[in-house]
Parts: C-alpha cells; sequence; structure tokens
C-alpha cells in the first residue's frame, strides 16, 4: 500500500538481478552468436562501459536491513511506524483499503501483499531458512492480503518453512478468495491471479516442485485434511503424472522420453513409459 518510499528491499533486489542476468546473457549471446551480438549492441548504442557501471551498481546497492531483528527492512524508515498486527484489527475495519482513507493506509504498517517475501520466494535458494523464518515471522502477521496475489505466496513459503498449518490456512484463502468474497470485491470480477495461486500453493507448496540444476525437484507432504492429490507436468518434452498419498508418491512417465528428477534429496530416473514408486520414510 505504500507509495514514495526510499530503498525498497525488494525493488533493489530486482533492480540488481536484472543487471546481473542481462550481463550473463550477453556473455551467453557473445559465445554463441558474436555477429548477432554486436549488430544487437550497435542498434542499441549499449557500450561496453556500461557493463563496468552495472557491476559497480550490483556491487554498491543497498539493502535496508535490521541486524537486531535480523530482517530486511521493506524500505527506509518501515519500522519508524506504528507497529501494529492485522490480528489487533476490528474485522468492521478489513478490507482497509474499502473502509479506511488512503492517507491512513499511507501513513500505517500494514502491507496489501508479499513485498520481502516475495523477493525471498523468487530468490529462496540465496537465503537460508532461518531468514526466510524471521522475515515470514515478522512480516505476514501485518500484511493483510487484500490482494489476489498474496496468498499463495506465503502458502507456498509455509511449506517450505514446514509450518503445514499456515501453509494450509493460506491455500485455502487463495483457492476461496471469491468463493467466499474475501475482499468485498468478487462483485467486479473474478481473480485468475487467485486461480493461478491456488495451482502455485498445490504444486510448489505441497508437493515441493521446483527446477534446480536443470532438474525436477519435488519435497512433498500431503495435508492432514487430504486423502491424495494429483497433477500432470510437462518438463523437457516429457509428460509426467504425478500423484502424492500418505504412503508416498507415484510418478508416471506418459511420454518415451527418460528423466531424472529428485524427490527429498534423492536421485531417481524414469525411464520412458515408466511408473515409478516412491515410499515415504517418514
Amino acid at each position: 500500500y505504500e507509495n514514495n518510499v526510499n530503498n525498497n528491499w525488494y525493488t533493489n533486489i530486482l533492480a540488481t538481478w536484472c543487471l546481473k542476468y542481462t550481463a550473463q546473457v550477453i556473455e551467453i549471446v557473445r559465445s554463441n552468436e558474436p555477429k548477432k551480438l554486436n549488430l544487437l549492441l550497435d542498434k542499441l548504442n549499449f557500450k561496453a562501459h556500461e557493463l563496468i557501471d552495472w557491476a559497480a551498481i550490483v556491487d554498491q546497492m543497498y539493502y535496508p536491513t535490521d541486524e537486531e531483528k535480523g530482517i530486511f527492512l521493506q524500505q527506509d524508515g518501515y519500522l519508524d511506524k506504528e507497529q501494529m498486527l492485522v490480528k489487533d484489527l476490528s474485522p468492521s475495519e478489513r478490507p482497509i483499503n474499502q473502509k479506511w482513507s488512503w492517507d491512513r493506509i499511507l501513513r500505517s504498517c500494514f502491507i496489501k501483499q508479499a513485498d520481502v517475501l516475495q523477493g525471498l520466494y523468487f530468490f529462496e535458494e540465496d537465503y537460508d531458512l532461518a531468514t526466510l523464518k524471521r522475515n515470514f515471522d515478522f512480516y505476514e502477521p501485518r500484511t493483510v492480503h487484500e490482494s489476489s496475489l498474496s496468498p499463495c505466496v506465503h502458502a507456498i513459503l509455509a511449506a517450505k518453512l514446514g509450518d503445514e498449518k499456515r501453509a494450509y490456512e493460506f491455500y485455502l484463502r487463495t483457492s476461496r478468495l471469491d468463493l467466499d468474497d474475501y475482499n468485498n470485491d468478487t462483485e467486479d470480477g473474478c481473480h485468475t491471479t487467485s486461480m493461478a495461486g491456488t495451482w502455485l500453493a498445490v504444486i510448489e507448496g505441497f508437493a515441493g516442485m521446483r527446477v534446480k540444476n536443470d532438474k525436477l525437484e519435488f519435497n512433498p507432504f500431503l495435508p492432514a485434511k487430504w486423502k491424495s492429490f494429483s497433477f500432470t507436468i510437462g518438463f523437457r518434452d516429457a509428460v509426467l503424472k504425478i500423484k502424492i498419498t500418505e504412503a508416498g508418491m507415484t510418478i508416471n512417465n506418459n511420454t518415451s522420453i527418460d528423466l531424472e528428477i529428485c524427490v527429498a534429496n534423492q536421485n531417481f530416473k524414469i525411464t520412458g513409459n515408466e511408473e515409478i514408486e516412491i515410499k515415504n520414510t517418514e
């Protein structure tokens, strides 16, 4: 909900990522298509010294933090605000974007949707679980989730932290956003972002699916209220039908393409048109 702020942590993280990623792509194209790269750089009037400037920006970028709390600050001055928690708001004041003046909203500490936590979601490989937990435990209680983009990200992060209770609560919020009209705005139309977020909460949250080192990885768990869940995923031209139950995980390779995957830090090779069962050892 905040505008006109200085040094938003998420914005600064994304800015330096864009510079680093573009520099990497330039080197990839330079190695494979040097003539095409030169034509493109000439067309863009891009000079070599700009890469040096980008590297300096990346190296010197400021990321606001609070060392005492061990968290990344949403932006400069965030902790100067009166620190209230969403649970202390009266239900009659929700959603605040329909009950409060914008001046009051902007002066409050309340967060519309994942911000610092969105950055931790995108770049989770750069941070350990302790860092993720400190930031999650600090920011989620201050987040009003008055956006269809928010609950699914929190569900996925909670699942990564092994917090099944909160993961399932946020899954229900994203999956039932329109059905229960949480934010009193369904009359404006369905929230397709929340529909996609429901899929993400199940696949990246409960199934723990990631792509790492050009390989599919899973760290699944079954929500206590479910007997099973299943989904189909396409990856590197292979099509996998996956079912997760209390007993474990069944994977059907519905193509002739061999594939290697990782489940709970163990590698498995699935040959074409094969079915494998991976027992739950916990």
